[in-house]
């Protein structure tokens, strides 16, 4: 009986293997390389420091719609 490795061996497929492989790193770089860009860092920076900016504060929100009390579980 023949084994696995032996029947697609055989098939003659191996070729779509390696253009499979060849189409991954092309689009791995194709991301990658724009990521990794100097002229991408100051975007990156002010992107990093969205949280943090408090310069359009949220509104809607008082002190006293905070719940004061946590609730008691059921017994």
């Amino acid at each position: 009986m023949k084994s696995l490795a032996d029947v697609v061996g055989a098939s003659g497929l191996s070729g779509y293997a390696i253009v499979a492989l060849v189409l991954f790193v092309f689009a791995f770089l194709l991301i990658l390389i724009p990521l990794v860009a100097p002229s991408r860092d100051a975007e990156f920076e002010a992107d990093g420091r969205l949280p943090l900016d408090d310069l359009t504060p949220i509104t809607g929100r008082t002190p006293s719609a905070q719940p004061t009390a946590r609730p008691q579980p059921h017994a």
